[in-house]
């Protein structure tokens, strides 16, 4: 009876037993296991083997133990029955129990009495040492002799997910699909690795903070798939068992931080959408907090809110990409397709746990394979971004030029106006000007008190240098407008110098400066050039030495050379004792409107304009100019230019005066002037001068009324006020001259500039404005009074 009784207990296991031979490669055990559910996780092996003669395990009908999150023990009952074919056979065996993260794991073996004793105590919370083989996976050596009947008990309990795909494997078999394996996994991580290094170094190109939120994302899971496959327990912390723990749900924490804040930078959610932007501003805050628990609060905790966490960032992220895309963002297909690959992975997984899908390697690594597949295809998504980025970067550099070529041109224009408003209020200051300078020189010719007369100095110096700033500008206009071109005409260079000397001795007088003019002794007289332009330039140079000589005085030296025949090689050197400066190069000094103090409380005035002009008038006259100047000590300004000789043959000169010696002189009583001058200012001014020298004098303020004059009377000459508009499409002067008897009229002409005058189209010969009242009784003297006289004597 007792033979009787101990047969019908073992039924059960009979009929459960899993039969393998030497033959066998490798058993999964799954479906041949029986389970029981230890909830109080207080029974001992004794208690176990108990339930199971009372029949209370239940068999397991799937390939893998998925209990889930469960604070229980659950106890694994596997029957195994060794029949070899050859029974001199060899072979070792070892029980794997394929999930890395279990957090205790107990074996029982019966031993020669049949009495089961723990041979195995192991877990992710016991150091790694523990383990029989130093695998990442759980693996057990058992042996069997032929025709063995065994029956094992598990014991499993942990705080996270419990599962127990369990399988027996010939060692040799196991050894030989561990290759495979490796290979796998070493490519998976190779490829999180090599992404990581890649968007590093773009990171560091280009600076993107989307490299480097992808960086820390690609680190962070790449860490938690190490964590979760055992191989960071492995190789990075095997003697740390709380970190071991720890550090799935601190990972899954900070994947999901970064991986939010890579999507909001990637997917551009703030401009994009603002909810969908707080959205993953909440989603960042709940992953920090998640990061915090999983390193202060229990791992069991921890790992529920990290799996929470990671489902709700897989669905807000892939729904993230899928709005990105539906409102046009070109890179988001690249993110979609990614996260598919990612989630896709992680189904496969799930089914695989669930027993849906059979526990193979490719299911079994699922999620690891899609993970790969997600960030090979985000650093093709990021590399599109580049190029989508120089697209529109090409593009806005493009729209950009447009709007510089705009703004340009609106530049060019307003340039153009200013210049226009420039040379208009130029013209427009000289009215009033010639107005104030012309009733100046007539009031020279009344007798004046010493009161008065020291008033009237005063004022005439003003005006005239009011009036050298107003030609200044309108100078510099002219050179910016490219308007400006050399116009030589014979001149006389003592007669220029004499004139600067009496134009500018007044001044150095008023500051008791000492103003020497020296000019070299042989120069030829006679040249031909722009002396109007040379001697603006020098116009510019004596009155800065004026302007910043407080002591001591200046000079103006004239010296020259033949530098190849019928041209003579001129140096002006205006030297002053002023104040000087440091070196300047000539890029700051020759610019304009610089000024050594631009203060408003500067102690000398100006517009600053005067060497930037110089410099531009001597170099269109071929010159140069250079200077050299010390601090305290002075400045000296040199302006070398050439100019043709003009012969002059004297005894022509002294034949013309014989022959015509005995002309008797016309008073300026005996002659008529016709004025004509649309300014009534300047029409009243120039009369004034006219009746002042005896002059009879009639006025017209257009060339019709002129041509009326000259109809019904007879003149000795015409002065006029130039530009005037045109008749019928000529002059003024060429319809004088279209008068019977008027052909050899001396027609005189009060100009701004010389410049592109031609005397030899009507014009006798022409006036500086503002008209000076010993420059007009010259001119008279010489075209009226003595016409013979002057032009045989050339004066």
């Amino acid at each position: 009876m007792r033979y009787l009784l101990m047969l019908l207990l073992s039924l059960p296991m009979l009929v459960a037993a899993a039969d393998f031979d030497e033959l066998t490669q490798s058993l999964p055990l799954g479906r041949v296991m029986q389970v029981y559910e230890d909830v109080a996780g207080t029974a001992s092996i004794a208690d176990v083997r108990a339930q199971a003669a009372a029949g209370n395990f239940k068999t397991h009908d799937k390939d893998t133990l998925n209990a889930g999150y469960s604070h229980s023990a659950f106890w694994l009952k596997v029957d195994l029955h060794y029949r070899p074919k050859a029974p001199d056979a060899q072979r070792r065996w070892l029980l794997e129990l394929a999930y890395p993260p279990m957090d205790h794991i107990d074996l029982y073996v019966p031993d020669s009495t049949g009495e089961y004793r723990l041979v195995s105590r192991t877990g992710d919370t016991l150091p790694f040492a523990s383990r029989q083989v130093r695998q990442n996976n759980y693996l057990f050596k058992l042996d069997f002799v032929p025709d063995q009947r065994e029956t094992l008990y598990l014991r499993l309990q942990s705080e996270g997910s419990i599962q127990a795909p369990l399988t027996l494997w010939s060692s040799t078999a196991y050894l030989e699909d561990q290759p495979l394996r490796l290979y796998v996994l070493g490519l998976i991580y190779g490829v999180l690795l090599g992404m990581l290094v890649y968007n590093l170094f773009i990171y560091l190109s280009v600076r993107d903070t989307s490299y480097l939120y992808y960086i820390f994302y690609i680190g962070s899971f790449g860490l938690y798939q190490l964590s979760v496959n055992g191989a960071a327990v492995e190789y990075f912390w095997p003697n740390n068992p709380w970190w071991a723990n720890a550090s799935t749900p601190f990972f899954i924490g900070s994947a999901a931080l970064f991986g939010s804040q890579f999507a909001r930078s990637f997917l551009q959610t703030a401009s994009c959408s603002r909810w969908l932007d707080r959205l993953l501003l909440v989603l960042i805050a709940c992953s920090a907090v998640v990061v915090g628990l999983s390193l202060m609060t229990s791992y069991a905790l921890a790992l529920r809110l990290a799996t929470a966490l990671a489902l709700i960032f897989t669905v807000v992220i892939f729904f993230a990409g899928i709005f990105a895309w539906w409102r046009g963002l070109r890179v988001a297909r690249y993110f979609i397709i990614a996260w598919s690959a990612f989630l896709l992975g992680g189904v496969v997984n799930t089914l695989m746990v669930l027993g849906y899908l059979p526990n193979m390697f490719l299911t079994m690594y699922a999620s690891q394979i899609g993970s790969a597949i997600e960030v090979a295809l985000l650093s093709l998504a990021l590399a599109d971004r580049i190029n989508a980025m120089r697209e529109q970067q090409a593009q806005t550099l493009f729209d950009a030029g447009q709007k510089l070529e705009v703004l340009n041109q609106q530049l060019a224009r307003s340039n153009q106006l200013k210049d226009e408003f420039l040379a208009t209020l130029t013209h427009e200051l000289r009215t009033p000007m010639n107005g104030v300078i012309g009733s100046l020189e007539l009031m020279q010719t009344v007798d004046l008190d010493p009161e008065l007369e020291q008033y009237q100095q005063t004022a005439a110096g003003s005006a005239r240098d009011m009036m050298r700033m107003v030609n200044g500008i309108l100078t510099l206009t002219e050179l910016q407008a490219g308007r400006l071109k050399v116009y030589p005409e014979a001149f006389s260079l003592r007669a220029m110098v004499e004139t600067l000397q009496q134009q500018f001795a007044a001044n150095a007088a008023s500051k008791a400066l000492d103003f020497k003019v020296d000019l070299t002794p042989g120069l030829p007289d006679r040249l031909h050039g722009d002396s109007a332009k040379l001697a603006q330039s020098l116009e510019c140079l004596l009155d800065n030495a004026i302007k910043f000589t407080r002591v001591g005085g200046l000079a103006l030296r004239v010296s020259g050379k033949f530098a190849e025949e019928g041209r003579l090689a001129l140096s002006f050197a205006v030297i002053d004792t002023g104040i000087g400066f440091t070196d300047l190069g000539e890029a700051t000094l020759y610019q304009r409107f610089f000024q050594l103090d631009g203060s408003m409380t500067r102690e000398y005035g100006g517009l600053g304009v005067g060497l930037a002009i110089c410099r531009q008038l001597v170099e269109l006259l071929g010159g140069r100019l250079t200077h050299r100047s010390e601090p305290g000590r002075g400045s000296r300004f040199q302006l070398d230019v050439e100019f043709d000789v003009v012969n002059v043959v004297q005894p022509v000169v002294a034949q013309s005066r014989q022959v015509h010696g005995s002309v008797r002189l016309r008073a300026p009583q005996d002659c008529a002037v016709l004025l004509v001058d649309d300014n009534s200012i300047n029409q009243l001014v120039v009369r004034g001068m006219l009746l002042k020298l005896g002059y009879r004098v009639r006025s017209a303020d257009s060339g019709e009324a002129a041509l009326e004059f000259l109809r019904r009377e007879s003149f000795d000459a015409v002065l006029i006020d130039c530009p005037l508009p045109l008749l019928d499409g000529l002059s003024i002067d060429s319809r004088i001259r279209a008068l019977p008897g008027y052909a050899e009229l001396p027609v005189l002409a009060a100009v701004v500039s010389a410049q592109g005058l031609d005397l030899e189209q009507g014009l006798t010969d022409y006036l500086g404005k503002p008209v000076k009242f010993e420059e007009l009784q010259a001119t008279l003297y010489r075209r009226v009074l003595c016409p013979k006289q002057g032009e045989s004597a050339d004066i």
